[in-house]
């Protein structure tokens, strides 16, 4: 081999060890976001990319009407949750979804589709859709710059994942059932049992307090636990409770006796709470 072969082999070989190794770091077009939310019992995952106008036209131009859109940039949006939920009304078993959308003028088609590998929706097919729901969209009246996904309108059983770009909004309503499995756990580990933490207590009266259950009952745990530990916030919804009863005179001096409490623990929130909850005892 002559010696002019064997330079450009070495300069071949620089370079390639140059490529493997030497990269600029250089910011996205489409940055990747990830969103953890907790949302009742039930843990979401959000991962995608996040595209933005730069002064184009979004629907209907670069993302046409009619067809499958990745929902986002890159690869394809995905969204996992570790209960079984209801999309739109339609029961998904827990698992991580690639969310597909198909954007029209007043309406989106939403999708979850069990194919979560592919780049964007390169090689998409119908047969991998888990649910498809048909949801209105909106006009918002300042625009979207950057593409984003969120939860918004987070309850104890419901949220609603939102999608939102340019002047244009879609919401998914999502259901999570809770109350039968915080009830099986109230039954087993406080009616049926007999709980040394008076924490225990404290949650199940505030269960049923917060959601019209047996309130005799609630009042019951919230009692068992102020003799039990007599903290400010222990007592305040033992006054809460009685309040609800009709019992104003107990949930006077109970709130009287919470905001005495807070003050020695130098707690003004908790202060604040009682003359509130004061007032509206009449």
């Amino acid at each position: 081999m002559n010696t002019k072969k064997i330079l450009l082999l070495l300069q071949f070989s620089i370079l390639c060890t140059i490529s493997s190794f030497a990269q600029l770091k250089m910011p996205q077009a489409s940055p990747p976001a990830k969103i953890n939310q907790l949302a009742g019992l039930t843990q979401f995952q959000l991962e995608y990319s996040r595209p933005s106008m730069k002064g184009r036209k979004v629907f209907g131009d670069l993302v046409p009407f009619g067809a499958v859109w990745r929902t986002g940039a890159n690869a394809a949006s995905t969204i996992e949750f570790d209960t079984e939920v209801k999309f739109e009304g339609q029961s998904v078993a827990p698992g991580k979804y690639a969310i597909y959308t198909i954007p029209e003028k007043d309406k989106w088609a939403v999708i979850l589709s069990k194919n979560t590998e592919l780049w964007g929706s390169i090689g998409y097919t119908d047969k991998d859709d888990v649910v498809r729901v048909t949801v209105p969209s909106k006009k918002l009246k300042i625009p979207v710059e950057t593409f984003e996904i969120r939860f918004v309108d987070i309850q104890d059983n419901r949220a609603k994942l939102a999608l939102a770009w340019e002047k244009t909004q879609v919401e998914v309503k999502i259901e999570m059932e809770v109350d039968p499995i915080v009830m099986k756990q109230i039954k087993e580990q406080v009616i049926d049992g007999s709980p040394s933490n008076p924490g225990l207590y404290f949650q199940a009266a505030t269960y049923y307090f917060n959601n019209d259950k047996d309130l005799d009952q609630a009042l019951k745990w919230a009692t068992q636990v102020v003799e039990s530990d007599e903290k400010y916030w222990n007592v305040h919804l033992k006054a809460k409770i009685e309040q609800k009863l009709g019992l104003k005179e107990d949930a006077r001096e109970s709130a009287m006796r919470s905001m005495a409490l807070a003050k020695e623990a130098n707690n003004p929130d908790y202060v604040t709470l009682n003359e509130k909850l004061l007032k509206t005892i009449k």
